[in-house]
């Protein structure tokens, strides 16, 4: 990404930056429970497995939500979408920090989940469609809230943990809610699509090959991500909530660092594809070396925090292959992507846990290691597909008002260019 690009890539719409920001606290969610996570077992008397279910209810029912976003948001617009998934938010992870049982915490994080489904694929259409300097420019500016957002969570979920495990929710709960209100009175009404979707369009999306494998490489690639981020906490031999989210933060720095720059000069380098290889090969040793040393807390604490290297490149030019070589409007992609992601983002963890205790704590890993490595494979399936959208010979369908809004902004941009020259 060239410097006038990076520097055109912050010069962006009120709307983006609203956006944006809520996307930041809402990514918080998913990495805010991680310091707190043995507080919440001890305080509750609950099994690892059972506390990992705070991960299995909020993404699973995250995954399954993404199926009626768009029929959702057909309807009633992005804003109002948006609006939805936020008041959800806001309200179940308040009640979250207002129960006294493991139950009640995992039943609304799943209330959470329902919410953060609604306003991920939207907020992720809206910016693409809002956002200025181009698409590539756009999947950054989402991955690098994203990258800001799981960053800060844990270290927020840290700070607030270390008062009370109930600290976080609450926390979540306020902050989410001023991205409502700057939602609801910061961004501009956003139109109807001209055609309303159909429930099932995001399963059917599925048929299309391109889609189908690139969804089969995130949740291969998730599954190696969240046995990481929801299963290490228990075997760092830590327990202060606050240095939890120490270590949890130095791991998103990374990811958010690589997201915004290593992911965009690598791809220009050496190809989405080659990239993506590598990358998939290096994370799969990093958790070999968890597997190998599992009862090392010092290793497992480097290992953890190198992970965000490739979780940030993996997460930047995943989804923006998956955006770019589906062969249907942006918004079903990402329902179709994000419920087969998500799926196994929401079982990796529990499953991590359940394995721990019937087998130890290598095999967990040895698993994740296993996955994250087959994705490279069968990435390779697309090889062609991705090196045509790298030299920009992929068109996407141009079937609903995000097109045009994108059209508009890049028409504006080009203006703008030209006035300065």
């Amino acid at each position: 990404m060239s410097h006038a690009s990076f520097r055109a890539m912050f010069v962006q719409p009120k709307a983006v930056w609203v956006v944006a920001f809520a996307c930041v606290v809402s990514f918080m969610g998913i990495g805010l429970v991680d310091p707190i996570l043995p507080a919440i077992s001890d305080k509750l008397g609950a099994s690892q497995s059972q506390t990992e279910l705070l991960f299995t209810s909020y993404l699973v029912v995250t995954a399954i939500a993404m199926l009626v976003t768009g029929w959702v948001s057909s309807r009633v617009g992005p804003k109002w979408t948006l609006i939805s998934g936020l008041t959800l938010i806001v309200a179940f992870a308040a009640a979250a920090g207002s129960v006294d049982s493991i139950n009640g915490i995992i039943g609304f994080r799943a209330g959470w989940g329902l919410g953060n489904a609604l306003f991920i694929a939207t907020s992720l259409a809206v910016i693409v469609a809002s956002a200025t300097g181009g698409f590539a420019g756009a999947i950054v500016l989402y991955e690098t809230a994203l990258g800001i957002g799981i960053g800060l969570g844990p270290l927020l979920g840290g700070a607030l943990g270390n008062v009370s495990w109930r600290g976080p929710f609450y926390g979540v709960s306020v902050l989410m809610g001023i991205a409502l209100l700057a939602t609801l009175f910061l961004l501009p009404a956003t139109p109807k699509p001209a055609r309303q979707q159909k429930l099932r369009e995001p399963l059917l999306a599925l048929r299309h090959r391109s889609l189908a494998i690139t969804s089969v490489v995130g949740v291969l690639y998730n599954w190696g991500f969240f046995t990481v981020l929801g299963f290490t906490p228990f075997i760092m031999g830590i327990t202060s909530p606050i240095q939890l989210g120490v270590v949890f933060f130095g791991w998103g720095v990374l990811l958010a660092v690589f997201a915004v720059w290593g992911a965009p000069a690598l791809r220009e380098r050496f190809g989405t594809a080659p990239t993506l290889y590598g990358n998939f090969v290096l994370m799969s040793l990093d958790i070999v070396a968890i597997a190998i040393w599992s009862d090392h807390p010092n290793v497992v604490i480097a290992a953890t925090i190198v992970a965000g290297i490739f979780c940030g490149v993996n997460n930047t030019l995943v989804t923006a292959a998956v955006m770019s070589i589906a062969p249907v409007e942006r918004p079903v992609a990402s329902a179709a992507y994000g419920f087969v992601r998500f799926i196994g983002g929401g079982l990796a963890p529990f499953v991590a846990t359940k394995l721990a205790e019937h087998v130890n704590t290598h095999l967990p890993f040895w698993i994740a290691a296993a996955t994250v490595l087959a994705a490279a494979p069968v990435l390779g399936l697309v090889h062609r597909a991705l090196a045509a959208s790298d030299r920009g010979e992929v068109v996407q369908p141009e079937l609903d008002m995000f097109d045009e809004l994108e059209r508009e902004n890049e028409l504006e941009v080009a203006a703008g260019i030209g006035n300065e020259s």
